[in-house]
């Protein structure tokens, strides 16, 4: 039998506001263990929770750039499990009355099609404390860090929308780069300011049904999330074909042996309405208030780089995905810096360099003022390309600027005509050949001369002038 998959997504994106969502404590990643605490986050008797406005803009913020539909009434609920990571005995959640409904966004499939796939809601929550595993001599041990309980996310919850890993991939992509733009949240899954449950089941291809699906956790990368789901999908296929049945159940992903592993029974605690904190209304006018806060967003800047900067729609859509590459590449044109030089070099040379270094583009040393000085330069004829290159990679270890880099390595083009004058005779005497191919209109033999005068120079000659004087004697 032909089976087909059914995926849906849960993924808790951390806001990234200045305190706890119902108290002050700091909300910093990488501090000390159990020093961002107090009454509140621990749950000592008599706290009381405090709700943080700013929690409740950045969550709508993020509603709203995801399309879904702010509603006017929530609240929130007690999910009651019992785990060491929650000092409450239960989580404060939005099980009930979530903060929007619906939304979406548009990927493409992979036979290139655009494809929308659906939100079923979005609700805020707090998030639980850390577990540590260590071991203590022979003993296995768990230690708790409070740091992180309290720490206000959303949680994206996607219809079941997806028929294949590379679809799931590219929805995750595509709702980094949405939360991203509105400065909500890093969607860091290295740092679990985005963490993604994968939630699979498979059914016969062309019918409707709903199956038993299983829960996927511990996946901290997009191509983890592919991978984890590829397998499941995998291992399901196999189990149903045997005559097994699929029980309910939380797996987790190991990325190193690249396998599912049974964690848990699938507990559904009761979930009541927290009594503590208000239910929360949002006028007409204060969502407007803060749809209008929202920044551009991707489409609508990639549309605009197509029309002000004559870019592709494919240069504009690339650029536009990444909120550190789109700016880059404004912050260079506003140094005067052509657009499609300034596409050209970003995306050839620099974001690959970053990438080979392990380096953010946010953190990078070549900053664009630094970059664009290097690139006007080139504009110039002051030097060429391969020395530009070079430049590049030296702009990476120092903090001298371009200008003083390329006297102090002797990069500065030659384009005295006298000098390369006697370099072209040279290489004409020695290439007889080439110039006879020349003189019969092989143009690759042009390219051979202008190589060969450019070797003779150190790579410091002017191609462009080369290729003009190689031209005028090769006439006559």
């Amino acid at each position: 039998m032909d089976f087909e998959a059914v995926i849906g997504l849960e993924i808790h994106v951390e806001l990234n506001c200045t305190t706890k969502m119902f108290c002050d404590c700091p909300n910093r990643y990488g501090d000390e263990p159990n020093i961002n605490t107090c009454p509140v986050c621990l749950w000592f008797p008599g706290a009381m929770p405090r709700f943080s406005q700013q929690a409740l803009e950045k969550a709508s913020l993020v509603c709203l750039a995801l399309g879904a539909e702010l509603q006017p009434r929530s609240a929130f609920d007690q999910k009651v499990y019992y785990y060491p990571d929650l000092p409450k005995g239960f989580q404060l959640s939005q099980a009930h009355l979530p903060l929007s409904r619906g939304g979406g966004i548009y990927i493409v499939d992979e036979n290139g099609q655009p494809k929308r796939a659906r939100l079923h809601h979005v609700h805020m929550e707090e998030d639980v404390a850390k577990l540590v595993h260590e071991m203590e001599g022979r003993l296995p041990i768990s230690l708790v860090d409070f740091n992180r309980a309290g720490t206000p996310l959303v949680e994206i919850v996607t219809e079941p929308d997806f028929r294949s890993p590379y679809e799931a991939m590219e929805f995750l992509k595509a709702l980094r780069t949405q939360v991203r733009y509105t400065g909500c949240s890093e969607c860091s899954m290295d740092n679990g300011t985005m963490r993604v449950d994968a939630n699979i089941s498979i059914r016969p291809r062309g019918t409707s049904q709903m199956n038993t699906k299983v829960e996927v956790k511990n996946m901290n990368s997009v191509r983890h999330v592919g991978d984890a789901i590829a397998y499941e999908i995998t291992r399901q296929t196999a189990a149903v074909q045997a005559g097994e049945t699929v029980i309910l159940h939380t797996r987790l992903w190991d990325p190193d042996k690249k396998v599912t592993t049974p964690m848990r029974a699938k507990f559904e605690g009761p979930c009541v309405p927290d009594p503590s904190v208000p239910a929360i209304e949002l006028s007409a006018e204060w969502i407007e208030n803060m749809r209008s806060r929202l920044p551009e967003m991707p489409a609508a800047r990639a549309e605009r780089f197509v029309k002000q900067h004559g870019l592709t729609p494919e240069e504009a859509r690339f650029l536009s995905s990444d909120l550190d590459v789109a700016g880059y590449f404004e912050a260079l044109i506003r140094e005067g810096i052509a657009p499609r030089t300034a596409m050209h070099w970003l995306t050839t040379q620099l974001v690959p360099a970053l990438k080979e270094r392990q380096l953010e583009l946010g953190a990078s040393p070549v900053t664009p003022a630094r970059l664009a000085a290097l690139l006007k330069m080139l504009s110039k004829d002051e030097i060429n390309a391969n020395a530009a290159r070079e430049v590049l990679v030296h702009l990476f270890d120092s903090g001298e600027t371009p200008e003083a880099i390329v006297t102090a390595k002797g990069f500065r083009q030659v384009s005295d005509t006298g000098a390369l004058d006697a370099l072209i005779e040279k290489v004409l005497a020695a290439q007889p050949t080439a110039v006879a191919d020349v003189k019969k209109g092989q143009g690759k033999a042009m390219g051979f001369l202008v190589g060969q005068v450019m070797q003779a120079s150190g790579g410091k000659a002017n191609p462009k002038v080369i290729r003009e004087l190689l031209a005028k004697k090769l006439a006559t």
